[in-house]
């Protein structure tokens, strides 16, 4: 049975009513809505066919159809329309350069919050992993008189922190002091390339605060060790409950469970390394609670060949030219902020 362009006119208009209005359609809302120049019995027949090819499915026996993921893979596919981006989200795409940000997390952070705003979806981001970069500077700050935070500078303007606590607080100018030899020690070292001679002559300078030496290098090997996925962050994860598919609070429940633990969601991130747009459609997750989800990411670039990945989860029936037009217009914006901000970096060597 072929798929013929009428066949392809009525999934269209299918898809088109069901992201809409979350309700089945049926041949006579098509015939009304979408002028195809058929009549219903026509638009019914045609419907039968779509729906034993599989991309449409009848969720009750009196009900309209709605979209298999097969459907939304053959929409995505060949026919999804580019978006126009309107003045408004014009306006918010573009204050991601008017805003004067110059440290990376704040940036994602923002970003994802303006995607989140703008979409009514759930944003994601990953943090870039560190394993690959070389440092650049190391901090150690005392928070009170038992816990410091170490932060490690890499490439690209990368941060990592970590509060760890110490059995003896140093005043700040020795910290300030430990932080510059640290810093002198490893700056342009690759973080897995760090060897047992550099490590032994630190503890050697820094005679007398070896504890926090040796808190520093369990930090790095964890970064070492760490996968190709930074930490999973988040935006607007209850916009998901103001769609009728999470209506049921177990089923939601069941989902805010699965985003916690965000393993499963890491691998599925980064299998999109290197690609310039990804689409993952309800089953395609490979994630059970996230069946009835969606997630297109795209991936943007930190220089020295290390990249970040954002997306937009929300149901099956979203907007994909919207969301599609949106992530294209945002990653490209805040890879311009990565630039002016590592510019700004080199000249202040």
């Amino acid at each position: 049975m072929s798929l013929d362009e009428r066949k392809l006119k009525i999934l269209q208009a299918i898809i088109t009513d069901y992201i809409a209005t979350a309700e089945p359609v049926g041949s006579r809302t098509i015939a009304k809505k979408y002028n195809l120049g058929i009549s219903s019995a026509t638009i019914r027949n045609e419907m039968s066919d779509l729906e034993e090819m599989g991309f449409i499915i009848q969720p009750h026996a009196s009900s309209g159809r709605i979209p298999s993921d097969l459907g939304y893979r053959l929409y995505v596919d060949r026919m999804l329309k580019q978006h126009k981006l309107k003045d408004d989200e014009k306006k918010i795409v573009g204050s991601v350069i008017n805003r004067n940000i110059n440290q990376i997390q704040y940036l994602m952070d923002e970003t994802a919050r303006l995607i989140s705003k703008m979409t009514n979806y759930t944003a994601i981001f990953s943090e870039p992993a560190l394993k690959n970069t070389t440092l650049n500077k190391i901090n150690f700050m005392s928070l009170n008189e038992t816990d410091i935070m170490i932060i490690i500078a890499a490439d690209g303007n990368i941060i990592r922190n970590k509060i760890v606590s110490v059995n003896y607080m140093p005043e700040e100018d020795i910290l300030y002091e430990i932080s510059r030899v640290v810093t002198a020690e490893f700056h342009g070292q690759g973080i897995e390339n760090i060897d047992q001679i550099a490590i032994d002559k630190l503890y050697r300078e820094l005679n007398g605060y070896g504890e926090l030496v040796s808190l520093l290098m369990d930090f790095i090997q964890e970064i070492a060790e760490s996968s190709n996925m930074g930490k999973i962050h988040f935006s607007g994860t209850n916009n998901i409950l103001t769609f009728p598919e999470f209506s049921d609070i177990e089923k939601a429940q069941s989902l805010f469970k699965t985003l916690e633990k965000t393993d499963a969601l890491s691998s599925l991130l980064a299998g999109n390394a290197g690609s310039d747009m990804q689409i993952y459609i309800g089953n395609e997750t490979g994630i059970e609670e996230m069946k009835d989800c969606s997630i297109v990411t795209t991936t943007y670039d930190f220089g020295n060949n290390i990249t970040g990945t954002i997306g937009i989860l929300g149901p099956t029936r979203m907007d994909y030219s919207q969301v599609v037009s949106v992530l294209k217009s945002m990653a490209g914006n805040i890879e311009d902020v990565i630039n002016n901000i590592n510019k700004d970096d080199e000249n202040s060597c």
